[in-house]
This record gives C-alpha cells, structure tokens and sequence, in this order.
C-alpha cells in the first residue's frame, strides 16, 4: 500500500519518477489564464483569516468547495452567508472527509503541506489546530509572497476592455516584484449582444473612449482602440467565454442594423444574434492576429442553473454546469474566415465538455502557420476537468491526434493565490502518463529527450507562445 501523498504521489514508475523529480519539479509557472485580482498583487495584501483566503470572502471563493459543501447538505449560512470566518473553515472540515476520489481532497492536503507546512490528514479532529497554524502563519505571507514561493515566472490577470488597468502600470513600475504580471482582454460584455447587460455596457465603453457608440462603425473603433491601449500595456492575449459557438455569415450593412437595434432595445432574433457575433468575433480576432496575440476560445459552460439560487445570492456563485451542444460546424467557420487571409492569431481551445477533445484536437489542426509549430492548441482539461481523469483524456487526445510535444501546458483559471499546487497535480499526471510509455515500451527510454518535452510543456513551450511577440 502506498503512502498518502508522498513524494512519489501519482508516480507509478520509476521512468516517471524520474521525469517529475528531475525535471518537471523545478519548472517556473507561466500562468496564462487566471482570475486573480490584479489590486490585491499591487497591494500586496495581507490575509486576516484563512478562511479569506482559502475558502469565501463575501460572494467571492472557491466554488469547488462550496458545491462540496452544499453536496454535503451545509447551510448556505456557512457558505456564501453570515457565519464566522471560523464557523464556515469548520465546516469545510466537516466536509473533507467526504469528499472521496474528488480532486479536493488532493488539492487541500497539497495546499496545507506546501504552503503551511501541515502534513497531517485533515480532519474535524484537528480543524482548529490548522485555522490557528495557518492565521499565524499567514501574517508572514503575502499576496505576492505566495506567488513568489510558487515558482511563477508570468501570470496573466483576466481584464475588461473598459478597466483603465491603473494597478497593472503601477506595479510595472514596482521593481521589488519580479514575477511578470500582464492583463489579458476579455471582451464577453461587448460580444454577447443578447445580454441584458449590453445597452449599458456600451454606454460605459462610450464614456472610456469619449464618444458616443450608436452603431457598428463607432463600436468597432471604440473597441480596436481598447485593444491598442491593452497592447500598450503589454496585453499579448485574449480571452473569450464562448458558451455557445455562434456564427452566420452577414454583410456590414446587416451587423450595423443589428447593432443599432440592440442599442434602441428591441428584441434579436436568433439569427441577428449569431451574425453579429460571428462578425465581432472574426473582427477582434484579425486586431489579435496583426498585434501578435494569443486568442482563447472558451466553451460550453453552462452558467447559473439555478434560478431560485440566483435570485438568492446572485450570478458566479457555484451553480454554472457543463452544457452540450453543436459547436463543429460555427467554431469552422469562425477559425476559415481568419485564416482565408492568414489572418488567424495563435488559438487556444477548450471545452468544457470532455466529449470535445477529439473535435477539438481535429478542428484545431486543420489550421496552420508555416514555420509555427504549435499554434492551434487543445487548452488544457479547465474548470470541472482539471482533475486527473479530464487531464488523462485531454493528454491522450492530444497526443493522439496531435503534438504533445508541443503543448503549452496548465494554468489555474483561479481566484486563489493558492492553487498554484494543481501545477504540480498537472505536472505528476503528465510524467506519469509519459513514463507509463516508456514501461510499457511505446516510446524509447530516452530520459534526456523526454525530459526536455517534459520541461517544454511545463513552462518553456507556453513561455515562447506567448512572448514570441513582446
């Protein structure tokens, strides 16, 4: 029987062993898809509870454990409502041994040990024990600390095209921290013209810009010049929440009276929806394309499923599920109608959906640049797939039917400044997978090659992608 977590945790060969203890261990992170909150690294904040950090903050948290937690029958008092700091830590306690064969169960116990130094299995019996440990230590650590004692070389905030990215020109200038720390554009708000929120989304963007936005010309304006003013501020990607694919052809006459007839209120149909979508998406993706960006498709989720809980405690909150659906066939045609003039940026692409990675993995590759090895990706297994079994079948996808070798590796798409643990989670499962190769005598015990592919894809492959335009 093996240890809990030991040092060869998911290493089931000796070939793998190898490969993550002398090569994948040491990698830096480059982090190009998170959500962390670029005012709190500025500020390097200070955490005054654990629980602030770990667990829930107001409307804002770990909405893994929060649906563990309420899988596990907990008050949404102790979750998103008024307990205690303490009270709500506790009852994470309760739920932890609970949560069986679930990814949480790994990514805490990693947590506490490598960042806290507690080795010991979390329980109920010793939850007090560790709040105490970990608010002690905490007054030692910071935001940027944490990030620091990560390995991160680069991470990538997530950005509206409206934020003035005041906290990211300031902490340039800060010499002190030396982890990169670049916005990324995500411009959900300006595409998805069926959301209630667009009329006076617009209104804001017009007030950023100066001018009034009262049809596609002076849209399209306001929204290259919030690209260049991202470019500026050394932005080399974007990234977009494409929960359905959507895509009709359309000529600029019909987009600018869609756009306008979104702006007077009145309602679209389906196909006005998807034409304008369609165009924006093409539109934003050819400004990606002559900055040397890096464009990030993400897709099928299936956001707050709960009516009456989103009444309750409002949108983001853990009720968001994987969603189906036909994306093959619009996805085609958005990706043609960039490259027909090779005006196609770099592309990553997920998918919620596990079912997707060969559709994807094959969609993507239909797609290339001469002399850019890896340019279209397979994301990595993101939001409810990054645990072992969607990492597993995102690598064989991808090695199947493409390039591993040439893979940009993980990212945290978190709010916490602790989840940099599920690096190494990634890290072990891909050296693992690798090793298993070479035992099973499908790939040459080459240590030294693999052991290149290995640090390649744990940093140096994304680190290339992204700043090949910086």
């Amino acid at each position: 029987m093996k240890e809990f977590l030991n040092d060869d945790f998911l290493l089931d060969s000796e070939t793998a062993r190898i490969l993550y203890h002398q090569y994948a261990k040491k990698m830096p992170i480059y982090d190009y898809h998170c959500h962390l909150p670029i005012k709190e690294i500025y500020e390097d904040r200070k955490f005054d509870s654990i629980t602030d950090l770990w667990l829930v903050e107001g409307h804002f948290g770990d909405h893994y454990k929060w649906r563990a937690m309420r899988n596990n029958g907990v008050s949404e008092e102790f979750i998103t409502g008024n307990a205690s700091k303490k009270d709500k830590f506790l009852k994470w306690a309760d739920t932890i041994p609970y949560v069986v064969g679930n990814p949480l169960y790994h990514w805490t116990h990693l947590e506490l040990r490598r960042y806290f130094g507690i080795n010991e299995i979390f329980s109920p019996k010793n939850a007090e024990k560790c709040y105490e440990i970990m608010n002690e230590k905490l007054k030692n650590m910071s935001a940027r600390q944490i990030i620091s004692m990560s390995n991160v070389d680069t991470l990538c905030t997530t950005d509206d095209p409206v934020d003035d990215l005041h906290y990211h020109q300031a902490l340039k200038k800060d010499k002190s921290f030396k982890v990169h720390v670049y916005p990324a554009f995500r411009p959900d708000k300006a595409i998805n013209i069926d959301w209630s929120s667009f009329v006076p989304y617009i209104k804001q963007l017009s007030k950023v810009v100066g001018y009034e936005i009262n049809d596609l010309d002076s849209l399209e304006k306001a929204l290259k010049e919030r690209i260049e003013y991202f470019h500026c501020n050394d932005c080399r990607v974007s990234d977009h929440a494409l929960d359905v694919v959507m895509y009709e052809d359309a000529t600029r006459e019909e987009v600018d009276e869609i756009v306008k007839k979104a702006l007077r209120g009145e309602t679209l149909t389906h196909s006005e929806i998807a034409k304008y979508r369609g165009y924006i998406i093409v539109m934003l993706g050819k400004e990606y394309a002559y900055r040397g960006w890096v464009q990030q498709y993400h897709i099928k989720a299936l956001r707050n499923n709960s009516s009456r809980m989103m009444r309750t405690i409002g949108p983001d909150t853990g009720f968001d599920s994987i969603n189906d659906g036909s994306i093959a066939q619009p996805l085609s045609r958005i990706l043609d109608k960039l490259d027909e003039n090779n005006e196609l940026p770099k592309t990553i692409l997920y998918s919620l959906n596990p079912s997707d990675n060969e559709l994807l993995a094959t969609l993507a590759f239909c797609f290339r640049e001469e002399g850019v090895p890896g340019k279209m990706q397979l994301g990595s297994a993101w939001w409810f797939l990054d645990q072992k079994d969607g990492m597993e079948k995102q690598l064989t996808a991808l090695s199947n039917l493409g390039l591993l070798s040439r893979f940009i590796g993980m990212l945290t798409d978190s709010r916490s400044f602790l989840s940099y643990t599920r690096h190494e989670y990634f890290r072990r499962i891909l050296c693992n997978k690798l090793g298993n190769l070479v035992e099973n005598g499908e790939y040459p015990n080459d240590i030294e090659f693999l052991g290149k592919v290995v640090e390649d894809i744990c940093f140096n492959n994304a680190k290339k992608y992204f700043d090949s335009s910086r």
